[in-house]
């Protein structure tokens, strides 16, 4: 069994570490951590203070990250070795397979497991961006190399310190079958996601950047996580959607292949305006808003079509090309401006619906 010992053994033998401990020594080191806060508190006030200068501007982020960093495992250093001589720290806690957990283990384990967090973090941050950089790779590839870089590195890790402490790993296997039985049952939504996040990663239907439409929603991806995916609305709202959405439910992905997009501005004129005239105005805005730097394009070239006679109005459509879904909403909005100037310049009227109304005679009153 994985654990050789019954939980009324297990309560004994913690208490028993309880009562071994010297809680004088115990207050002793609380103070000395209290020192060290109250020192990093004081570091952090005069940096806040000098990030008030120019010249000291960017020195409080990265000061108050290596804070953070020394504090965080100098702790767990200092209290490793203050406690070295203790009785407690390497008493058996209890048991896995024949190996014997102790404080002194537990503490080892944190601490690799979050140095190869805090490193994973640090390459992924300041080292990989060159890389990506230098090979001209796109943000979507960045952000998958530097999720499956941190998995495989909190991955390496925790073989690592279950190996540091002489933990043999067949000994988890009644703990993975338990797992699998879990995970069958209770746990099938977030390993779902969790494959549909891997999948998302490696054959990458969706990447960080992408603009996305998901139920008339339009945003762009912001982040894939193991369990969900994070979308950033137009309107710079935050949806959080399951992995599993993606691969099950219909998506459409704007940036997906060919980044340029057709785009259609309908627009409607007055029942008598000469047709002709009106797609010449309607390809001449086209024409200026491509020349003004926007983002549509000449080829595939502009085109109108005359969609419909409608019932106050003839319908049109101004088709054009550009290369860059994100930016729709302001093309077309200055597609609008320019036609809706172009028309006023050559005369031609924009109708709005009419409606006639005809009223009968009324047959006279008998009078009472």
């Amino acid at each position: 069994m994985l654990l050789t010992i019954q939980p009324e053994e297990l309560t004994e033998r913690w208490y028993d570490v309880f009562e071994k401990i010297e809680w004088t020594e115990v207050l002793l080191f609380l103070f000395y951590v209290a020192c060290i806060f109250l020192v990093r508190a004081i570091v952090l006030g005069i940096s806040r203070r000098l990030s008030t200068n120019r010249v000291f501007r960017h020195v409080d982020p990265v000061l108050r990250s290596l804070l953070n960093w020394a504090t965080t495992y100098g702790i767990l250093l200092f209290m490793i070795f203050y406690f070295s001589n203790s009785g407690w720290m390497f008493d058996r806690l209890f048991e896995i397979g024949n190996v014997e957990i102790t404080a002194f283990l537990l503490i080892l384990v944190v601490l690799i497991v979050s140095l190869a967090n805090r490193a994973s973090k640090i390459i992924t941050r300041y080292i990989l961006p060159n890389v990506y950089q230098r090979y001209h790779l796109d943000r979507g590839m960045s952000y998958t190399f530097d999720r499956m870089f941190h998995y495989t590195v909190m991955a390496i890790a925790i073989v690592v310190s279950l190996t540091t402490v002489g933990l043999d790993l067949s000994a988890l296997t009644v703990f993975a079958g338990v797992l699998g039985v879990g995970i069958g049952f209770g746990l099938q939504n977030i390993a779902s996601n969790f494959i549909s996040g891997i999948i998302l990663l490696f054959e990458r239907p969706i990447k960080v950047g992408d603009r996305v439409i998901i139920d008339d929603l339009i945003g762009d991806v912001d982040k894939i996580s193991m369990r969900s995916t994070v979308i950033k609305t137009i309107h710079n709202e935050h949806v959080i959607v399951p992995n599993s959405y993606f691969l099950e439910e219909q998506v459409v992905n704007r940036s997906y292949g060919d980044p340029r997009m057709r785009l259609v501005v309908p627009v409607g004129v007055a029942y008598g305006t000469d047709a002709d005239k009106v797609k010449k105005v309607l390809l001449q805005a086209a024409q200026e808003e491509e020349q003004a730097g926007g983002v549509v394009l000449s080829d595939p070239v502009p085109f109108v079509n005359f969609a419909a006679f409608g019932e106050s109005s003839l319908d049109f459509e101004l088709m054009v090309w550009i290369d860059n879904s994100n930016q729709v909403i302001s093309t077309k909005s200055a597609l609008n401006f320019r036609i809706n100037r172009l028309f006023a310049e050559h005369e031609i009227e924009i109708p709005f619906p009419q409606r006639d109304l005809h009223i009968k005679s009324m047959p006279d009153m008998k009078q009472q």
